[in-house]
């Protein structure tokens, strides 16, 4: 199993680091520029550039081109961008492939390989709506960056697992890490 992650430079970088922490398997992260700039602010030196890239087999820069997953014919089981900003959703939705994040997403819709978008802005703009609809529509499976409370979380971490749980159920990993409903 082969998983590709993304984290741009939307604010919910944790969400991010969280998934790509408890992902299994090979893991290959894309990095934006913006994520390390985002990052540098909301996880206040706690997770650097280094410590991102350490948690991922292979790692790549968004400018990198050259990289195996830039190509249809590379084969992964999936691909997430979380967090995702605005700015590469309403790329991704507009057809643009100007980046390596916005490539492989382009792959991924046209070759219908499972695309998971976590956003985690609001309030949302009707053009906002319009580009997650488009996506939605074109197969990507759409997860806001909500996390429930049912799960009864007791601490920050719980609300990132809560949403990574969901991830990953998506995906077809099996994991334990929330309490589900009923249980």
């Amino acid at each position: 199993m082969e998983y590709v992650l993304a984290i741009t430079g939307a604010s919910g970088i944790a969400y991010g680091v969280d998934i790509l922490k408890k992902l299994p398997s090979k893991k290959v992260l894309i990095l934006s520029k913006g994520a390390l700039d985002v990052a540098r602010y909301e996880l206040k030196g706690k997770v650097n550039e280094n410590t991102l890239r350490g948690y991922a087999d292979e790692s790549y820069d968004e400018g990198d081109f050259g990289a195996p997953v830039a190509s249809g014919s590379h084969k992964y089981d999936a691909f997430i961008i979380a967090p995702a900003s605005m700015n590469t959703i309403g790329k991704i939705a507009a057809g643009i492939s100007d980046n390596l994040v916005t490539r492989v997403a382009s792959i991924c819709l046209k070759e219908r390989r499972k695309l998971v978008i976590v956003f985690r802005e609001m309030p949302l703009s009707t053009i906002h709506l319009r580009n997650l609809l488009t996506l939605s529509e074109a197969g990507a499976y759409i997860l806001p960056a909500s996390p429930g409370f049912y799960h009864g979380p007791s601490k920050i971490d719980d609300l990132f697992s809560f949403v990574t749980s969901r991830v990953f159920d998506i995906i077809g990993v099996e994991n334990g890490l929330i309490k589900r409903w009923g249980e």
